[in-house]
């Protein structure tokens, strides 16, 4: 089965440029300007990618999974002091390898584009592009052809590399895929794990949905233990968590509240990050209020699926305002609210009083479809969530949208963005992967408002092609309002020559959510504002 892995790493074919339709071939990249500088990543930084394996050679199946976490230190000057990575490779060996790298380099250019060199003390190499929204995160691509894969990093805290760092109700979600059964399926696991900062996970309550079994609903999270890495812990955050019957994760603190993790046990690979609750979490459903958007990406029985929409707590239980748009096999879908939407309701779980666990489900007659959902807060304002409609494995992110109505003017400024995808005209044995990240600035014109460049890679039948150095152009053009589906669209120059269009939901000043509207293909990403 082709599937989105997980929103940052949704998957595409090297036929995407044949295919896709023109695409602007005389599109010059601007020259850099900004405030970033080689100076603008220092300290340590906790990193996170997963996709696919590029290797289809020697008997390794093409295209099977693939995930890295793990930490890097950067001086400030270009060079990386050392690093350590936990990898996982199912072409391989279900198995994790930890990996440690002597030295390393990157440069940052001034809209905060550079490349990251990791390099071990046999001289081997792991590169990325890489595109700074803050001295404190940005995304990551990787470029060196092992992998299809792209993430994120986030600087670390380093006096935070301790147990009792670890302290709290997390919530979580881990996306991937699933080795039980008659063949490798995608899976999606959601909830809060409470830790009590001396070793334990106290208890917990998870939502599991994979394509062999369906949704799991509520379940329980019994005791088990975690500790620090007695060799890297104090070095790189590094720690190991028994998790649930019998899963295993690495894990690596950024601080006290977000800890990354990755899936090191015979079930399968996964990965994803863990938030710790703060704020007055919603325990009745009245107490959940507001105007929300979400983004989420895996499969459906069709096929690679992404959606993204926003709605309107409307009142205790009920919901409105409703924008939804869908990518499900190549093929796009927008529902707006009308006549049409039906059993538009949500509740907050009252049985497992102070999880922040909640439903919700619309129904639309004109589509046919029944969409329901199970989320998690990890504040009044964000979470995340897991699609649990008949036939759906997906998951991703919940946010509260705010400061509407958005105008061109308001939301103008830099900007750094990743998306990646399926091409389901994609033959032969490799699924396709597409990963890009990049970097632009709009302008408050409402045409021709953005001017950028982006770095990333296609995995065919053929392995990986890289497209570093792409100049793009595009329009955002604002709706009334801006609260629903935006119509985005991303030229990108030669070689790539490809025309992107999007709808794209503004969630406020700073994040973009977005799901592709054309025909033949599913891309997702995530679009920030950034802050240098």
């Amino acid at each position: 089965m082709k599937r989105l892995l997980s929103i940052t790493t949704l998957a595409l074919s090297a036929v995407l440029a044949a295919c896709s339709g023109g695409g602007g071939s005389s599109i010059v990249t601007p020259p850099p300007t900004g405030g970033f500088s080689d100076s603008s990543l220092k300290g340590q930084y906790a990193f996170s990618i997963s996709g696919v394996t590029a290797n289809c050679s020697g008997g390794q199946t093409c295209g099977a999974y693939a995930a890295q976490t793990g930490s890097f230190i950067a001086d400030g000057a270009g060079n990386i002091k050392s690093a350590m990575e936990d990898l996982v490779d199912l072409a391989v060996s279900p198995t994790a390898e930890e990996v440690t790298f002597a030295s390393g380099s990157y440069s940052v250019q001034a809209d905060g584009r550079g490349t990251l060199t990791l390099q071990d003390s046999a001289g081997n190499k792991v590169t990325f592009a890489m595109y700074l929204q803050s001295s404190g995160q940005g995304f990551l691509v990787e470029t060196d052809g092992l992998f299809a894969a792209s993430g994120s990093f986030n600087l670390q805290t380093t006096a935070d590399f301790l147990a009792n760092s670890f302290n709290g109700n997390y919530v979580f979600d881990f996306s991937g895929v699933t080795l039980a059964g008659s063949s490798t399926n995608v899976i999606s696991i959601i909830g809060y794990i409470a830790a009590n900062g001396s070793g334990l996970i106290t208890g917990g309550v998870s939502d599991t949905n994979d394509s062999n079994n369906g949704p799991s609903g509520a379940s329980t999270i019994a005791q088990t233990n975690y500790t620090l890495d007695p060799v890297n812990g104090t070095t790189f955050g590094r720690g190991t968590l028994q998790f649930a019957s019998g899963y295993t994760f690495a894990f690596y603190i950024v601080d006290a509240t977000r800890i990354k993790f990755i899936e090191e046990d015979s079930f399968g690979g996964s990965s994803g990050d863990g938030v710790l609750q703060s704020g007055a979490i919603p325990t009745t459903t009245a107490g959940f209020t507001g105007s929300f958007a979400y983004l989420v990406g895996g499969s459906s029985t069709l096929g690679p699926d992404a959606s993204v929409a926003r709605f309107t707590v409307s009142g205790p239980g009920t919901i409105g305002m409703i924008s939804y748009d869908e990518n499900n096999d190549g093929k796009p879908l927008h529902i707006s609210q009308g006549t049409n939407i039906s059993d538009a309701t949500y509740a907050i779980d009252t049985t497992n009083a102070g999880s922040g666990r909640g439903t919700l489900t619309f129904s639309d007659s004109t589509s046919g479809l029944t969409l329901q959902y199970v989320f998690y807060l990890a504040s009044p304002t964000s979470g995340v969530i897991q699609e649990t409609t008949s036939g759906y494995v997906e998951d991703g992110t919940l946010l509260a949208q705010t400061g509407s109505p958005f105008t061109a003017a308001g939301v103008a400024g830099n900007y750094v963005f990743n998306w990646s995808g399926v091409d389901v005209s994609s033959t032969g044995v490799s699924p396709g992967v597409e990963n890009f990240v990049g970097q632009y600035a709009l302008a408050s014109s409402a045409t021709n408002n953005i001017s950028g460049v982006a770095d990333g890679t296609i995995l065919g039948t053929r392995g990986i092609a890289p497209y570093p150095n792409i100049g793009t152009q595009g329009t955002l053009t604002i709706n009334s309002g801006g609260i629903n589906n935006n119509a985005y669209q991303i030229v990108a120059g030669s070689p790539l020559s490809t025309t992107y269009n999007f709808q794209a939901y503004i969630v406020d000043a700073n994040t973009v959510l977005v799901v592709s509207a054309d025909t033949g293909r599913v891309l997702a990403g995530f679009v920030s504002q950034q802050s240098q």
